[in-house]
């Protein structure tokens, strides 16, 4: 059960109702992530600001952008994520392979490979990355336009993934492909996190 509940479009605020119209306009719904972050319009519009900038960023394809997503994602356990983030892989080019290898920080494409170990990297150390990370994701093609995009994309997705940890944001995005026959353990995420 949810533990921050979700913004009625109908009894929305003023600025809320700008926010999630900008929203509904872009994807065509509000997700019950961005209804429950509305509780608060700067939270959101500081995500939505963020995202939108790093959307335009030139260091990362889209398909490496979800990569860092899915690969953050898996790290701290967000189901909500996972399911979000398969999706818009999927969306942008991602197969059911390469969205499973990025959770994995795995695949057969060395730099998004690259990409998902990195992301990881940044997360498990909370971005106390080794010289022997930075030099592989460096050798993979990367320069530090790149470093910095992934950087900024882990800490936009780490917001999003703990928020939804926190909040038990109920699922509205087809549930992500267990790996390896089984759900994400949810490291970071309690029970009340994982899609039912």
């Amino acid at each position: 059960m949810p533990r921050i509940s979700t913004v009625a479009l109908d009894a929305a605020n003023p600025q809320q109702t700008k926010l999630f119209a900008a929203v509904k306009n872009k994807l065509g719904r509000v997700p019950n992530l961005l209804l429950s972050l509305g509780k608060s319009p700067a939270a959101l519009k500081g995500y939505l600001d963020f995202s939108d900038a790093l959307a335009s960023g030139e260091a990362l394809t889209a398909e490496q952008r979800e990569i860092v997503a899915l690969a953050v994602a898996e790290a701290n356990g967000c189901e909500y994520c996972l399911a979000a983030h398969s999706a818009i892989g999927k969306s942008v080019g991602l197969s059911a392979d390469a969205i499973a290898a990025a959770r994995r920080a795995g695949g057969d494409d060395p730099a998004n490979r690259a990409v998902a170990r990195f992301a990881q990297a940044i997360v498990q150390t909370r971005g106390r990355v080794d010289d022997a990370s930075l030099d592989a994701f460096r050798a993979a093609g990367f320069d530090d336009a790149a470093v910095a995009e992934v950087v900024a994309h882990v800490s936009l997705n780490v917001l999003t993934n703990y928020f939804n940890n926190l909040a038990h944001t109920e699922v509205d995005f087809p549930a992500a492909e267990p790996l390896d026959g089984h759900a994400s353990d949810g490291a970071a995420c309690s029970t009340g996190c994982s899609v039912a």
